[in-house]
C-alpha cells in the first residue's frame, strides 16, 4: 500500500478522491433542463415573484389609506346635504370634493387587479387614479387657494369643520391624498414592470 493510499488519497485519473468527486459532480451528466441557464432563469423568476408580492402589499396598504380619506370626504358631503348638523359645525363641501367621490372606482379596480395579476385592470386603475384622484386634488388646491391666502394674511375663516378652519383641514387631507395617490401610481408602475419582466423571462425560456 502506498503513502497516498494510507492517507485516503486514492487517485482516480490524477487527483485525490475528494477532488475527483467534486469534479465529477460538475462535469458529470446532468438531468435535462437543469443547466446553468435554467438555474439563472429560476432565480430571476423568484426575484420577480418576491418583488411582485412586496409591491402588492404596498399597493393594498395605499388602497386602504385612500378608502379612509375617501370616507372622510363622503362623510362631509352626506352630513352637509342631509342637514345632519348645522353648516356652522360642518361646512358645505367645496366643488372639488364631488368629483373626488369617483376616486373609489380606480381603487376598486386596483383591488380586483392584484389577485390574478390582471395587467389590463392595473393599467385602468393607474389611468383612473390620474384622472379621478390626482385631477380633483389639483383642482381643489387651486379652488381653495384664495381662501387659504385670506386665512394666512388676515386670519379670517368662514367655513369650519368641528371648530377648525375647513380650508386648513381639507388642505391637510389634500397633502396626504396626493402622497397616497402618487405612491400608488409609482408602485403600480413598478408592479407592471415586474409582471412584464416575468413574462419576458418565460418567453425566453
Amino acid at each position: 500500500m502506498t503513502a497516498a493510499q494510507c492517507f485516503g488519497e486514492q487517485r482516480f485519473g490524477g487527483g485525490p478522491w475528494f477532488f475527483r468527486v467534486g469534479m465529477a459532480s460538475r462535469s458529470g451528466p446532468r438531468a435535462s433542463g437543469t443547466d446553468g441557464s435554467d438555474f439563472q432563469h429560476r432565480e430571476r423568476v423568484a426575484a420577480h415573484y418576491q418583488m411582485s408580492v412586496a409591491l402588492k402589499s404596498e399597493i393594498r396598504k395605499l388602497n386602504m389609506a385612500h378608502m379612509a380619506l375617501w370616507a372622510l370626504v363622503v362623510a362631509q358631503v352626506l352630513v352637509s346635504h342631509l342637514n345632519l348638523v348645522s353648516h356652522r359645525v360642518v361646512a358645505s363641501p367645496y366643488q372639488w370634493e364631488y368629483p373626488y367621490l369617483l376616486s373609489i372606482l380606480p381603487t376598486a379596480v386596483s383591488f380586483a387587479a392584484l389577485p390574478r395579476n390582471n395587467v389590463g385592470y392595473l393599467v385602468v386603475s393607474m389611468i383612473g387614479a390620474g384622472l379621478l384622484c390626482v385631477g380633483p386634488i389639483v383642482y381643489g388646491s387651486l379652488e381653495m387657494f384664495p381662501v387659504a391666502q385670506q386665512l394666512w394674511r388676515h386670519g379670517k375663516a368662514y367655513r369650519f369643520i368641528f371648530g377648525f378652519s375647513a380650508v386648513s383641514v381639507l388642505y391637510l387631507l389634500l397633502v396626504v391624498a396626493i402622497q397616497v395617490h402618487g405612491w400608488h401610481i409609482y408602485y403600480s408602475k413598478k408592479l407592471l414592470d415586474a409582471w412584464f419582466a416575468t413574462t419576458q423571462d418565460k418567453k425566453k425560456k
